[in-house]
């Protein structure tokens, strides 16, 4: 079958249905440009208001398509390898939720890897399925986890073999990509579907000097965040079924339960031009970020005290392959933390970066970044080298402590009665909340998972680090919430 990837028909039946005009009786309740905020209009423009419409029979049904948006899927799934392929207006969140709806019954057991994004535990509570968590690798040196190793996951599926799944991030928020093919293969022998959030590896399918995409190793579901790396408004996503193994019935019933009913067709037409631009012109625009994050790195690990991870990290830790476009920078040996390296970029030098850590910050070099903006980065980051005290390396944080045991489900954690207690009184409790670092949003700690005094002391390691810690009951972060 042949696909004009030059075509965005999801765009071209807004236009058409914006020229046409007709008296509009339908939500959304602003008609057009004539009801927008005044300030939003003025800063806006009218054009984008022109297309925030709902479905009729010019611009198709996002839950039922059969015309533009029908078409549109099927180019992105063209594009990207898939069988089929889904718009998301919920974000990657929606589409990590309906992977383990659409593959597991209630109770069914699967294999979640420890740094999973916090929407597969909402995944989890909403399904019903059992987790059993399968723990990366932490690489000590830069302070973040590696990847999952195959070996791991073969004894986990021995360990486990009612697992119907396993859910893996790759890459992750740090550019750390796991062995998917040898991971696809585990799963199958054993009768299981690898569903992997590769909600930072759009960009993945565009250049041979990044990462293989999990598509094209195996996976037979993925979700991808076309926002993060591929151009498309924030919130616009992807979830790509290549599978025989995947009942695609069970994957459209699960996406009607977590997308809306009322979906964004500003965030439909995001998605159809990002994928059009991604086809004509993706292997340039990912050519770009790669050269410019190149060039990044050489003249940050120039700087004294200064350092960015790159290649060196494959082969250890289970890291199969690292996305050189992410700058994971450090000043560790400088005695400053990346908390506080991230607040001066930007306080002192108007440079903003995605996350920090206790020991790193995350930079990710798009290819819509200019040469401008990585001299601006590196200028900065010499000019806090130059100035700043020497001071003894930061004091190493422990690793994080090791997988707790899971008392109960996520859901019946959900359900269940709760109290909030001091963190003295926690240990040994049942926690009812996730806990993590946000960004990147990866739990310390899962509901239905005992307190252990590791966790907690680990946890205000963080806290007194300037961590931003999300789960905790209210903002004196001196409590946590536990199953009555």
């Amino acid at each position: 079958m042949s696909f004009d990837q030059d075509k965005a028909p999801v765009f071209e039946a807004s236009m058409q249905y914006a020229e046409r005009r007709p008296a509009y009786f339908c939500v959304p309740g602003h008609r057009y440009e004539n009801g927008t905020g005044t300030l939003l209009r003025e800063y806006a423009g009218d054009n984008i208001f022109k297309i925030d419409i709902t479905e009729t029979g010019i611009t198709d049904d996002l839950h039922c398509p059969s015309g533009a948006i029908k078409e549109a899927q099927e180019l992105a799934a063209a594009l990207w390898g898939a069988d089929w392929t889904f718009f998301l207006v919920n974000g990657s969140t929606c589409g990590n939720q309906a992977m383990i709806l659409s593959a597991l019954k209630p109770s069914e057991s699967i294999l979640v890897a420890g740094n999973s994004h916090r929407s597969v535990n909402s995944a989890l509570i909403l399904s019903g399925a059992k987790p059993v968590y399968i723990m990366p690798e932490y690489i000590s040196d830069w302070g973040i986890y590696g990847g999952i190793g195959p070996e791991e996951a073969e004894k986990m599926f021995r360990l486990h073999p009612e697992c119907r799944a396993m859910i893996v991030t790759s890459p992750s928020y740090y550019g750390i990509v796991s062995d998917i093919r040898a991971l696809a293969e585990i799963c199958h022998r054993h009768g299981a579907l690898l569903l992997v959030d590769e909600a930072h590896g759009t960009h993945c399918y565009f250049s041979a000097q990044l990462p293989e995409g999990a598509l094209a190793c195996g996976a037979d579901m993925c979700v991808q965040s076309l926002h993060k790396t591929g151009g498309a408004l924030t919130q616009s996503s992807l979830l790509h079924v290549k599978s025989s193994r995947t009942d695609i019935d069970m994957v459209r019933k699960s996406l009607q339960i977590v997308q809306s009913s009322s979906p964004s067709y500003i965030l439909l037409n995001s998605i159809d031009t990002a994928r059009r631009d991604l086809a004509l012109h993706g292997r340039d625009m990912m050519r770009n970020a790669f050269e410019l994050a190149s060039l990044a790195r050489e003249k940050i690990n120039a700087i004294p005290g200064m350092r960015c991870a790159g290649r060196e990290l494959e082969g250890t830790a289970s890291v199969f392959r690292f996305d050189e476009t992410r700058l994971v920078i450090s000043a560790s040996q400088m005695g400053i933390t990346g908390f506080d390296l991230k607040t001066r970029l930007f306080e002192e030098y108007n440079v903003e970066v995605e996350m920090a850590d206790r020991r790193n910050f995350l930079a990710i070099v798009s290819y819509a970044n200019s040469r401008e903006d990585i001299d601006r980065l590196v200028s900065a980051l010499e000019r806090i080298a130059k100035d700043h005290p020497q001071e003894r390396p930061l004091k190493e944080l422990t690793d994080p402590p090791k997988q707790t045991f899971c008392a109960i489900t996520p859901r019946e954690a959900f359900f269940a009665g709760k109290k909030t207690v001091s963190w003295e009184e926690a240990e040994g409790c049942i926690s009812a909340e996730m806990i993590d670092l946000s960004p990147p949003g990866i739990p310390l700690i899962r509901p239905g998972e005992i307190f252990s005094r590791e966790i907690l002391d680990y946890l205000k390691q963080i806290r007194l680090a300037g961590g931003l810690i999300q789960g905790l009951p209210d903002d004196t972060m001196e409590k946590v919430t536990v199953i009555a």
